[in-house]
């Protein structure tokens, strides 16, 4: 794999039957984000400066998220950089919306994955990736449906 294409960002997007402001709520709620997205997520505000730290576990090892919203742009985009707690790397997420006449596409852009302890599958551009598509793609349109 060359360096270019490690230094790529990961990028899912996908459109759903949905207004901007339902989904917007579904990525910036803390308690509609519980649903989807992750369970243990204590609060979350759609605030520049807001912090939150959450853990998960994954292949039973605790990861702890640690999100601080960088950038926000109401029902347009969202910005927040995400590290691990106790391990090397800082990445960001970036959520941005659009109308596309009375539906919604959402594009997820995650940058600086490669940032991450590459000896670690769970940190692997693949895994990363395979999450996302999960999340995007079924969770959230899952949600988005039936909420």
């Amino acid at each position: 794999m060359s360096l270019q294409t490690k230094k790529k960002p990961i990028v899912v997007e996908q459109t759903y039957p949905a207004s901007i402001g339902k989904v917007w709520k579904a990525i910036t709620e803390s308690r509609q984000m519980r649903e989807w997205f992750f369970e243990n997520i204590d609060s979350f505000e759609s605030e520049i400066g807001f912090e939150t730290q959450f853990d998960v576990i994954s292949n039973g090892k605790n990861y702890r998220h640690i999100w601080k919203v960088t950038e926000v742009e109401e029902e347009k985009k969202l910005s927040y950089s995400w590290r691990y707690g106790g391990y090397p790397g800082n990445s960001k997420g970036i959520w941005q919306l659009t109308t596309e006449d009375d539906r919604t596409h959402l594009k997820l852009t995650h940058e600086g994955t490669e940032s991450f302890p590459q000896d670690n599958p769970d940190f692997s551009r693949e895994n990363c990736s395979e999450s996302w598509i999960s999340l995007i793609r079924k969770r959230l349109r899952e949600f988005l449906k039936n909420g």
